[in-house]
């Protein structure tokens, strides 16, 4: 995601809110600064129609943070 950001390309990861300390942790490592959107976890046991509930609520701000970096 880095490369493709320094080529202008926006980037976005997506990661359920537990993770939100590990990729903060990785990133400082990595000397990088990623948009992210954190949802709900878990996420492994969830149902499709969970899976897309949960895609719909974060559509707007993965947007937003493609959008506006």
């Amino acid at each position: 995601m880095v490369n493709l950001e320094a080529q202008g390309v926006p980037g976005v990861f997506i990661a359920s809110d537990v993770f939100r300390d590990g990729a903060a942790v990785q990133a400082k490592a990595l000397g990088a600064d990623p948009a992210a959107v954190y949802v709900p976890h878990p996420i492994q046991d969830r149902t499709d129609t969970e899976m897309v509930a949960l895609a719909d609520e974060a559509f707007d701000e993965i947007v937003g943070r493609l959008v506006d970096g």
